[in-house]
């Protein structure tokens, strides 16, 4: 018979929620005031997903709740989103519930996180050094430490406490770990050293995929709480979090997220003109609204494959977006906000070539296929779009779907010319007397 394990045998039982990146308030990416009332409801969003998350804990009378950094999103924009939060955090007080928070990098300890007075139920960790805490009533230890700044560069975990003995152990992490594209990499450290640490549980945040990266013992990214763009897609959540004698026995994603963002890929290869390419986008919008289970859908439609219209389309983005727009409008069984239409498909194989053409859209076609691999003119692009892309966020620069920015970031100039000369001619060729 194996040995008794007599710390383990003397944990008791507990529920808690693990929580992360919540970016109160946080601007939407990708809106345009076009659709007023879809957009005023995405940038309350992250609002609904907080008063979603406390519903759920108070519903399933957790034993505490945890937020692992990044609960704002830098300093406030306006006074009423503290004021908003402690509201919220009341509600878990009169339950009966504690919440215990870490600041991430967005939050850190800028003014407001400062100057704000907390309930009583809310405990915050120092962001001087990593510290124990242990919840009232529960074999619970909780260790974690907050941001003192936004980029926090160095390895945190060796200065974070041995586990306490007799105790469910749980860390609460702000952290890239090895490196996440579309994250800053703060707080460096490895999966090996968070589970030789001795805990039992690893909450961690600044991820927003949710992600259970290991399970003796478990270490966790639950994601965020609410996507805030296109490049935040699917659905969100905490986790409920429940243990048996010192063991995680059930894991359950809560789907506090009131906006749901999607990519659609639509394949137009199929189509033979404009009215064949609106059917082709209904069809995906009626599909990704179903996935959306009942929530307002913002979505990306990313038009593909080989088509003879190439040139049509690029001819007028404005109105492909605006019939896309109507489109999701005049879809009864859901809210749908359409952010744009990217055109990433490509002309049929000997379609539209002007510079085949014996006249000046001709003429100009052979200037501009000739200018691509001209050096000088390359050069004066390089120099034109570079403080532009220095200039982007980190993580518009490391998740990008659109071939021409993609070729910006990478300097890439040859394909950033070529792409703005089949614009231009595409422009030219729909004037009228260029057809």
């Amino acid at each position: 018979m194996p040995p008794v394990d007599d710390r383990r045998n003397a944990l008791a039982t507990c529920r808690f929620i693990h929580s992360a990146d919540i970016h109160l308030d946080s601007p939407m990416r990708g809106l345009s005031d076009d659709v007023p009332d879809i957009a005023r409801r995405l940038r309350l969003a992250t609002r609904e997903a907080l008063t979603h998350l406390v519903d759920a804990a108070i519903e399933r009378d957790v034993d505490f709740l945890l937020i692992a950094g990044d609960l704002y999103d830098g300093d406030w924009r306006d006074y009423q989103t503290g004021v908003f939060f402690v509201a919220q955090m009341q509600r878990l007080a009169t339950a009966g519930i504690p919440v215990y928070l870490i600041h991430g990098n967005h939050d850190a300890q800028n003014h407001m996180t400062r100057a704000l007075k907390l309930p009583d139920n809310v405990h915050v960790f120092s962001a001087e050094t990593a510290e124990t805490k242990t919840v009232a009533g529960l074999d619970v230890a909780l260790h974690g430490t907050s941001y003192a700044e936004r980029a926090v560069t160095d390895n945190l975990v060796p200065g974070y406490p041995p586990p306490k003995d007799g105790c469910f152990n749980i860390g609460l992490l702000h952290t890239a770990l090895g490196g996440h594209d579309g994250h800053a990499n703060y707080a460096p450290c490895t999966l090996a050293e968070l589970t030789a640490k001795g805990y039992d549980y690893w909450a961690l945040g600044h991820v927003h995929g949710a992600e259970v990266l290991a399970r003796e013992p478990h270490v966790v990214f639950c994601g965020n709480l609410q996507g805030r763009s296109v490049r935040e897609t699917g659905a969100k959540q905490a986790f409920e979090v429940v243990v048996e004698e010192g063991r995680v026995v059930d894991m359950t994603p809560i789907h506090c997220d009131v906006a749901r963002w999607a990519i659609a890929d639509v394949d137009i290869s199929p189509a033979e003109d404009f009215n064949d390419v609106l059917a082709a986008m209904r069809q995906a919008l009626a599909a990704e609204a179903a996935e959306a289970d009942g929530r307002l859908l913002a979505i990306r439609l990313r038009l593909t494959g080989q088509t003879a219209l190439h040139e049509t389309l690029i001819a007028d983005p404005d109105r492909l977006l605006a019939e896309a727009r109507t489109s999701a409008a005049a879809t009864s069984t859901a809210d749908i906000y359409v952010e744009t239409v990217r055109l990433a498909c490509q002309p049929a194989a000997h379609s539209g070539d002007q510079a085949e053409r014996e006249d000046a859209l001709g003429e100009l076609a052979r200037l501009l296929e000739s200018a691509a691999d001209d050096d000088d003119v390359r050069a004066m692009v390089a120099a034109d779009i570079r403080p532009l892309i220095e200039r982007l966020p980190h993580d518009i620069r490391a998740d990008v779907d659109d071939a021409l920015l993609a070729a910006a970031i990478e300097g890439d100039t040859a394909t950033l010319v070529r792409g703005a000369s089949r614009y231009l001619l595409a422009r030219l060729s729909q004037a009228p007397g260029n057809t």
